[in-house]
């Protein structure tokens, strides 16, 4: 490993003021592919929280050239490093910096500040990309109003907030509201716009345009009604209103995230912006409103108010997380978004959470602050503003939230700030609920019962495991959502009570024993340990009126059979009975009857401190999911027929459950049919995508799939995001015995873009982490193959890198056989001579696990 190579570490503690606020930006670009020119003009103040002295200007900045520097016209020339400048020696009370730099964004393959993308000129300034297009505080808590000019040759040239002026080869741009560098945004190139205006609470008139490649118009439809429900959602829920005269979303080929929430100008990786029912499936539909809506949520909780400092990531993203949870939840099914939503961070964030790569939702420190992009800080964020809205109420929350925007608007704030406008707002102290932001891990609460003469008492006792760094934890605050059911399944009780202590208990005097439904809603992000018999679990599937312990019931019964040898009759009856219940939701019952994932069962057989064997698992799957097909019997073929949807594709409404069902019951009745032949009808007769991709899964799972991927292949090769679904159904649901040597086949495909990020994701990232056994072969092929792409792809995109080499942060749990394989690749990785910031903090956090 390499030991000349140290990369400093930046700490939460040591947080310091800047020196220097800005009261005003102006920039100027001159667009040149490989040479482009940026004049700065910023105006300095003093910080008055920073009166300790005389203060240097430092600024922030990596591969720009300096062309000429003044401060107040006078010519300067400051000392320069790779991460910056110094200038000595200035006016304390103020003054003007005024600069011009030269940068290349055609070589610009990190995908950071002003690069290339087919030709378009796009920026990506979060978390840390404004200084590689010119001198700056790049810090969120440095925050001031944009004035842009843009010179080129190209027809669209776009930035943040109102237009101002343009002309042939120009124009201008004001920002009026002060944002931090991360949310400065430009665009350039050859896009037509789809436009539609939106009229707020107040009356105003908002021009709404998404501008795409000349041939895309015709996919936007369903983002421009997303962002329409989403501002009105922001207004009726939140009481937030747009602020701008115009919002713009651009959708960019090339993009190392999802999206972008650039005031006013939000820059889109294009798959969460096109779609029609020929190219996208249901889920591509679902993730495209949930992200339309997530990134203008930020306009407020994110823009308007901002992070003080990287280490408050969670402060706008947990919280917009939250927000556009609910916003789905409102728009489609509230209990399937919830199963959704948790399915998602089990296998994600608990994951994290239990290996190498643990941190807390506000970690303490970073080597790379792109690396903290992750479900820990999203996915459990989110919960923690979940628990917090459950403890105070809808009505409390509301007025946290309503004092949150008045106290705050304008500002870089603190996790400490958002607490205390609920402590004001809503009289509760949350000192204790603050340990959630600090302390990484998944709490346990174990559950013991007793009942004895007519009382029934359940005793909670709450731990927080070990993580690297953390040891001897608080017991924290934990919502804990309950019901007690009768015989017959009536609720006797009911109600939510907040564990605070190590241990407590909660008594009820009844007539008869209950049976407890616990954690309803999964109403805190924690491991629910108890011991429930298979009857119990069965009665809980059939009567229990929260629609996720419902669900709950039939996962954890599941489990069992995936990893025990218990009896298996209670749960084909139990899965029986939900599959023929026409009362039931189609979407809830195709998640209830959907067997948990290969990482889920490995996460359950690690929980229990058992080693895992991946392929032991794939063929144990398999196995039980034949045995279940074997029961649900007869009607597995009649509900089959009776969710098939005619008419129009529709990806809203009931319809999409239908699908969802029908694909999980056709994947049952291909088990039982080594042919295939009903999946074979589907893709031959599909008019969606959706039911196109269900079956040609299918298909290449039962090796059957040679003549659908050449159709296919031959009807989409020119559309760049549906061939992604191509290239990932191979690699995802090609049986492990075949899955490496039909991955470097695929790498060696003509449309093979390994620089593009969707691309290498819907090929390596996919094969990583969606195929575990294909992955996980037991001679160690899979392991060199991923260490070969990530030492490939490092030196031009670290950030996409850093994030697929997380599909070896389990690798503890495995056997010893290949853990001895996995070893020597991660020293591989982390003896390049070159090896990025990003990847340098991640395999080490990996190989010191």
């Amino acid at each position: 490993m390499r030991t000349d190579t140290q990369h400093p570490v930046t700490r939460l503690a040591a947080y310091s003021p800047p020196a220097w606020l800005v009261e005003r930006v102006s920039l100027t670009f001159s667009l040149k592919a490989e040479a482009t020119r940026v004049a700065s003009e910023i105006v300095f103040v003093p910080n008055p929280a920073r009166a300790d002295g005389d203060h240097p200007l430092e600024l922030d900045g990596e591969q720009l050239t300096l062309m000429a520097a003044w401060i107040d016209g006078q010519d300067v020339t400051p000392d320069i490093t790779a991460t910056g400048l110094t200038v000595q020696n200035v006016p304390q009370g103020g003054f003007t910096w005024t600069a011009e730099v030269e940068i290349n964004p055609a070589a610009n393959t990190a995908l950071e500040g002003l690069y290339m993308s087919n030709a378009m000129y796009c920026t990506q300034c979060e978390a840390e990309g404004f200084r590689k297009i010119t001198y700056y505080p790049d810090r969120p808590d440095v925050m001031a109003p944009f004035t842009v000019r843009i010179e080129g040759d190209l027809p669209v040239m776009l930035s943040n907030g109102n237009p101002t002026a343009q002309g042939d080869g120009w124009a201008e741009w004001h920002d009026p509201w002060p944002k931090p560098a991360y949310l400065f945004a430009l665009v350039a190139g050859e896009l037509v716009s789809v436009d539609d205006t939106f009229t707020t609470m107040s009356g105003r008139k908002v021009d709404l345009k998404i501008y795409v490649r000349p041939g895309d118009e015709g996919k936007c439809a369903y983002a421009m009604d997303a962002l329409k429900r989403s501002m009105r959602w922001d207004e009726t829920e939140y009481g937030r209103e747009y602020d701008l005269d115009l919002f713009m979303i651009v959708a960019v080929d090339d993009f190392n995230m999802g999206a972008m929430e650039n005031k006013g100008l939000n820059i889109f990786n294009s798959r969460y912006v096109l779609a029609t029912p020929d190219t996208a499936t249901d889920l591509d539909f679902e993730r495209i409103e949930a992200i339309i809506a997530h990134e203008y949520f930020h306009n407020w909780t994110g823009n308007r108010i901002t992070c003080r400092d990287w280490f408050q990531l969670c402060l706008k993203e947990g919280l917009t997380v939250f927000r556009d949870q609910r916003f789905t939840g409102d728009m489609r099914s509230e209990p399937v978004k919830r199963i959704d939503d948790v399915k998602m961070l089990r296998a994600r964030q608990f994951r994290e959470d239990s290996g190498p790569l643990a941190h807390p939702v506000r970690p303490a420190e970073y080597v790379e602050i792109n690396n903290f992009y992750t479900a820990t800080v999203y996915e459990k964020g989110a919960e923690l503003i979940r628990m917090l809205w459950l403890m105070v109420g809808p009505q409390g929350y509301r007025r946290g939230t309503d004092l949150y925007f008045e106290r705050h608007d304008g500002q870089a704030c603190t996790i400490e700030d958002w607490l205390k406008v609920f402590e004001d707002a809503c009289d509760i102290d949350l000192s204790q609920f603050a340990l959630w932001y600090a302390q990484a891990g998944t709490p346990r609460v174990d559950v013991a019962e007793a009942w004895e003469d007519g009382r029934y008492t359940l005793t909670f006792t709450q731990t927080v495991p070990d993580t690297p760094g953390q040891t001897d934890k608080k017991p924290v605050p934990i919502p804990m959502a309950y019901g007690l059911l009768d015989k017959t399944g009536a609720e006797v009780a009911q109600g939510l009570h907040v564990l605070t202590q190590p241990q407590e208990s909660l008594s009820f005097d009844l007539a008869e024993r209950p049976v407890p439904s616990l954690l309803r809603g999964f109403s805190a992000p924690v491991t629910l340990a108890r011991d429930v018999s298979a009857a119990e679990q069965a009665f809980l599937l059939a009567h229990d009126s929260d629609p996720f312990n419902r669900w709950e019931a039939g996962r954890a019964m599941m489990l069992e059979a995936l990893t025990s040898d218990r009896d298996n009759a209670a749960l084909g009856a139990g899965l029986q009975a939900v599959l023929t219940d026409e009362t039931l939701d189609p979407a809830f019952r195709a998640l209830t009857l959907t067997l948990p994932s290969e990482e889920e069962i490995a996460a359950h057989v690690a929980g229990r401190g058992q080693v895992v064997d991946p392929s032991a698992i794939h063929d144990r799957r398999a196995v039980v999911e034949h045995t279940i097909a074997t029961a649900l019997g007869d009607a597995l073929p009649a509900v089959y027929a009776a969710m098939r949807v005619d008419g129009p594709y529709s990806p809203d409404g009931a319809a999409p459950g239908q699908r969802a069902l029908r694909a999980r019951l056709l994947a049952y009745l291909t088990r039982l049919d080594r042919q295939a032949v009903e999946a074979k009808a589907m893709f031959d007769t599909a008019n969606n995508m959706t039911e196109t991709m269900a079956a040609l899964a299918l298909l290449v799972s039962a090796g059957q799939a040679q003549d659908a991927l050449a159709a296919f292949e031959t009807k989409w090769a020119t559309d760049a995001l549906v061939m992604d679904k191509w290239f990932t159904v191979q690699a995802v649901a090609t049986p492990p015995a075949q899955a490496v040597a039909t991955v470097k086949t695929l790498t060696q495909h003509a449309a093979f873009n390994w620089k593009n990020p969707n691309r290498f994701r819907a090929v390596i990232g996919a094969f990583a982490v969606a195929n575990p056994a294909g992955f996980h072969r037991a001679d160690g092929s899979g392991y060199t193959l991923l260490a070969d792409w990530l030492l490939t792809l490092d030196p031009v995109n670290p950030q996409t890198t850093a994030r697929v080499a997380g599909a070896f942060e389990t690798w503890r749990r495995l056997d010893r056989a290949r853990q001895a394989l996995i070893g020597p690749e991660l020293e591989r990785i982390a003896s390049a001579p070159t090896l990025s910031r990003d990847m340098t903090e991640i395999i080490g956090r990996i190989r010191a696990a």
